[in-house]
């Protein structure tokens, strides 16, 4: 019986995990076994956050929003309170763009939704 040799596929499977660890610092983007290690660490923080980079733009975008609006006397969850209230479907990400790169556009909308909002007695 012939005898197998695993080395290629071994090799061909280091290649690729060292592929990935491109640029590590140290043995880590080197040497296969911390290279191993540190690419799977990478992968989990990968897949974290790309779920958490959802809540960073949200966040960024009320940030924004809450800048511009207060620029015109108006507090942030009064303004998002009020949006509803007037039926304008625009988003904080449409919003923040807006306040952002369209000051006049975005102004509009803020007078809009200024006879909305609700004064405390």
């Amino acid at each position: 019986m012939a005898r197998i040799k695993r080395g290629t596929i071994k090799h061909a499977r280091h290649k690729k995990v060292l592929e990935l660890a491109k640029g590590y610092r140290g043995r880590a983007g080197t040497c296969y076994r911390i290279a191993h290690e540190r690419v799977e660490k990478g992968l989990q923080y990968a897949y974290r956050d790309r779920r958490k980079k959802k809540s960073t733009f949200r966040s960024l975008w009320i940030t924004r929003i809450n800048a511009a609006v207060r620029q015109e006397g108006i507090v942030y969850s009064d303004f998002i309170q009020a949006l509803g209230a007037a039926n304008i479907g625009l988003d904080r990400k449409v919003l923040a763009e807006m306040a952002v790169n369209q000051p006049a556009a975005f102004k509009a909308v803020v007078e809009q939704v200024k006879r909305f909002i609700k004064r405390p007695a």
